[in-house]
């Protein structure tokens, strides 16, 4: 799905953009080494949360707070997708060894990939892989896969694994995968299920839907139990959301695409809040692409397939009023797709509070919440 251009029929006007909003080196900061988080705090809703309430005021809470922070009515926004171990470390047919890294299915059991040494990865390339549990002595299952060809776009390749016509890769990966953590985390003794949501339930992404780590079963008990509804969309998260944007006039960039499922009973949900005039929060900002990457027109409806959104200042909005958000990398789409929302100075000089207090930035670091009533629009 393309970006819609029609006008916003749902929601919010635009934040009005500025040409400087639409470079690249705009969105820069800088951040000391020391402020990437390692690892996640315990308890997950013990992280801190900068909450933005007004056009020009914020403040420094705790991402448990929520339950006085958002109102009876509102309705959460969650993308439910499961992280699955992606990374895989296996052979070429000389012994050389070669470590993949599954970005998303285009067909069945066919990959776009990311290889590691690509160079020499040529298109009939073979890769073995063994069960993590297989030594030499204990031999175990072998997985294969062919390279068929090279993928212009991200420098990845795209690769066929050999198994059954009706049997689905997916489910072998906890046999010969690792969930994958980001390259800026180096130094973590974190566990596979602290990169998971507590909501995780349908596999197919690379990547956490980080936002979402900070709730408990408990905190999403006392939310529902206040009048604080929840709903789930699911998205799969890919090379779109954290392929760097590597022109400097933003609007060149493209997004690839992702695969979205926006549910009729979530659909209902939020056309719901609206008319009861409630809030409708994003977990996220691959919730906020779901939901408006399905609404076409103005209109949101149930929708299934891909989208590559891209969400920059100027943006009209359709569905999505507020966000819960983690600190997000400098010149990422990521935080083009914030400061649509809030603007981009205002969330500069945010960053730069945060920092300031010493917050924990990236996947395992805290949180924002930005309220509706804190748009500049």
């Amino acid at each position: 799905m393309n970006q819609p251009q029609s006008p916003s029929l749902l929601s919010f006007s635009p934040v009005e953009e500025s040409q400087e909003d639409l470079l690249l080196s705009a969105y820069d900061y800088q951040l000391p080494d020391e402020r990437i988080a390692q690892n996640p705090v315990t308890p997950r809703d013990s992280a801190r949360l900068l909450v933005v309430n007004s056009p020009t005021q914020h403040s420094h809470r705790v991402f448990r707070d929520l339950l006085e922070l958002l109102q009876p009515g509102d309705l959460l926004v969650m993308n439910n997708t499961r992280v699955i171990p992606a990374r895989l470390y296996g052979r070429k047919s000389t012994g050389a060894p070669v470590e993949v890294l599954l970005l998303e299915e285009q067909k069945h059991n066919c990959w776009l990939a990311l290889v590691k040494p690509g160079r020499r990865l040529l298109p009939g390339a073979e890769i073995h892989f063994q069960a993590k549990n297989s030594s030499e002595s204990q031999p175990d299952l072998i997985l294969s896969a062919k390279i068929l060809a090279k993928d212009e776009a991200t420098g990845g390749r795209i690769l066929q694994f050999s198994l059954p016509e009706k049997k689905s890769l997916i489910p072998l990966l906890d046999r010969f995968g690792y969930v994958p953590l980001p390259p800026y985390i180096k130094d973590s003794q974190s566990l596979p299920e602290q990169y998971q949501t507590v909501y995780a339930q349908t596999p197919g992404s690379v990547a956490a839907p980080t936002a979402g780590l900070h709730f408990t079963p408990d905190l999403l008990a006392k939310l529902s139990a206040k009048g604080i509804e929840q709903t789930f969309v699911t998205l799969h998260i890919g090379v779109g959301t954290f392929r760097p944007v590597e022109v400097e006039k933003i609007t060149e960039h493209q997004m690839h695409g992702e695969w979205v499922e926006i549910p009729e009973a979530t659909v209902a949900k939020i056309q719901e809040t609206k008319a009861k005039g409630g809030r409708i929060i994003a977990v996220g900002t691959t919730a906020v692409r779901s939901l408006e990457g399905a609404a076409q027109n103005g209109e949101l409806k149930p929708f299934c397939g891909q989208t590559n959104l891209f969400i920059y200042p100027g943006y009209n909005w359709r569905v999505v009023e507020g966000l819960i958000t983690n600190f997000h990398l400098p010149r990422s789409s990521l935080m083009m797709l914030v400061s649509a929302l809030l603007g981009r100075k205002r969330l500069l000089s945010l960053y730069e509070d945060a920092i300031a207090k010493n917050y924990r930035f990236y996947s395992f670091g805290d949180a924002m919440l930005i309220l509706p009533e804190a748009r500049m629009n």
